[in-house]
């Protein structure tokens, strides 16, 4: 008998997992590598084309509909795929990372979708990309049902029928995984790494199950990076002989380049495509990164002052809506990001009338679903969505033809009546430091303040820190942001922590670890592009 093939990729510095072997087996690793071998070139062209993109931006202030393709958003004859059934009614769709629990949890949650999250909600340890992936897989073969050891409390699957649609979300293309290398050292990106073991153990076996495999892109910054997305899963398809056109994928439009090319990102992926997400933190973090030279009319306020009703914002969401319907796509709103407490009534009263609220306004504005962080909220969500949907799985026919959006519209931040706060600093401070200590450790959701936060929370804390220092910032208390303001604002915070957790806890966690790189992606002269580039190097296993 002859020896088996040598695996196509190398495992570098990681220790063995239980199972890994049912994730990582040589035909699975070989379609990753020939993914890596055809796009990873693509991919890095099109990082470099971001930052030529944004040195204009910095140049010129200023973002326009692109002129060369205005042909295709003049065409009214395409239409992106017809959802297939498993994804027409996307009214209430549950997000949170692939562990153990929530799969569980999120599958049995009454949502129509779970985005099963590997990208903002979970920091890429190896131990969560590969266990990740292995509860997927037992989770469409069922055999996720498990104690928990600690709690004692048992976890099992409700029928078929029941079950929320998985909705896989990938790695952005600027991440990498560090663990995959070819044989030339080079490092498989995430989003390859992820969709591609993803893709190739549960593609059949969902379309078996009356589904399919189905994405959220995250991340993407322009139309290029949508054909890319395209050129992937047509080879994906061939590869293991499905139907082309099987992949459904949802774009996530959370940069405020991508917003500028609603249309064509659809149009690239028209015959993959399913719809179009409206993020938040992101895309707030992204209108700081590319206008953060821009002056003071470009300086957001605190970030809970930024709501989706502000006029920029509402631009963006209702010309979403707009170019969804105009399409066929289904357009899905942002994240309802409350965690209900177990004490205190009033605040859950409070806080479910504030997302009843927003719910209220989505599925108003013609939104065919939005997003919840957690269980208790799938039913404040669900009210909403079915008072205006009723029987009907989506409402494509709002084509808002009443919306009419200008270019400046979407980044005419100072139309917003509110200003940078001094509890604004200290909020993005404590936020990130907490959020930063939690992803070190390998956790990516994590409730700070009655609030679900992942990594974009991350992002758009330290952006505004970097952007109120640099713009000379004055608060209402008369104290001006300077790096001197936040070291004492987070040494402070440090004090707080271990206060609350008292010295061994604190010692036990990468508390001061947190606060420096905080400090450092806030407070460095040069602007860093992803905190999580630098908190990577960071993080073990």
């Amino acid at each position: 008998m002859s020896a088996p093939a040598p695996s196509p990729l190398a495992i570098v510095a990681a220790d063995p997992l239980p199972r890994q072997e049912e994730v990582l087996s040589d035909a699975a690793l070989a379609f990753v590598a020939e993914l890596h071998r055809r796009f990873t070139p693509r991919r890095d062209e099109l990082l470099a084309r971001r930052a030529g993109r944004r040195a204009e931006i910095a140049r010129t202030c200023a973002l326009d509909f692109p002129r060369e393709t205005a042909a295709i958003r003049a065409d009214d004859s395409w239409r992106v795929a017809p959802a297939p059934k498993a994804l027409e009614d996307r009214r209430v769709e549950i997000t949170g990372p692939a562990d153990r629990r929530m799969t569980v949890n999120a599958l049995n949650s009454g949502a129509r979708v779970w985005l099963a999250d590997f990208e903002d909600a979970s920091a890429p340890t190896w131990a969560n990309v590969v266990t990740g992936q292995l509860n997927m897989i037992d989770a469409f073969r069922r055999r996720i049902d498990f104690a928990d050891e600690r709690t004692g409390k048992s976890y099992a699957l409700k029928p078929d029928g029941e079950l929320a649609t998985v909705v896989m979300r990938p790695r952005g293309w600027h991440l990498s995984e560090r663990h995959l290398r070819a044989a030339d050292g080079s490092a498989v990106p995430g989003a390859l790494a992820d969709f591609g073991l993803y893709f190739f153990h549960n593609a059949q076996r969902l379309i078996d199950l009356g589904k399919g495999p189905y994405f959220y892109l995250p991340k993407t910054e322009s139309y290029h990076e949508a054909r890319l997305w395209n050129d992937v899963f047509l080879f994906a398809q061939e590869y293991i002989g499905i139907p082309r056109g099987t992949i459904r994928a949802t774009v996530l439009i959370e940069t405020i380049t991508a917003a500028y090319e609603m249309e064509e990102i659809l149009y690239e992926l028209r015959e993959h495509a399913s719809g179009l997400n409206a993020g938040r933190w992101d895309y707030l973090f992204s209108i700081v990164k590319n206008f953060r030279d821009g002056g003071e009319r470009f300086v957001l306020p605190d970030r809970n002052a930024v709501t989706m009703t502000a006029p920029f914002m509402r631009a963006y969401t209702e010309l979403l809506v707009r170019t969804c319907h105009k399409r066929g796509a289904h357009a899905i709103g942002g994240m309802a990001a409350f965690i209900p407490s177990r004490r205190d009534p009033e605040v859950n009263r409070v806080a479910f009338e504030k997302v009843r609220a927003d719910k209220d306004r989505e599925a108003a504005d013609g939104f065919d679903g939005s997003w919840v962080a957690h269980p208790d909220l799938v039913p404040v969500a669900m009210a909403s969505f079915d008072a205006v949907l009723g029987e009907r799985p989506h409402q494509k026919d709002r084509l808002r033809e009443d919306v009419e959006v200008a270019a400046g519209d979407l980044i005419a931040v100072d139309s917003l009546d509110a200003a940078p706060t001094y509890g604004g600093l200290r909020n993005a401070v404590q936020v990130g430091v907490r959020y930063i200590e939690a992803w070190l450790r390998g956790v990516g959701a994590v409730a700070i303040f009655d609030l679900m936060e992942d990594a974009a929370t991350a992002e758009i804390s330290r952006s505004q820190i970097w952007q109120w220092i640099n713009a000379g910032v004055v608060f209402e208390n008369g104290e001006r942001a300077t790096a001197e303001l936040v070291r004492r604002v987070a040494a402070d915070e440090l004090d707080a922590v271990r206060a609350e957790l008292g010295d061994a806890a604190f010692a036990a966690g990468r508390w001061r670890e947190a606060h420096d790189l905080l400090l450092r992606v806030a407070l460095d002269e040069t602007y860093e592009d992803f905190l999580t580039l630098s908190a990577y190097e960071r993080l073990t296993g």
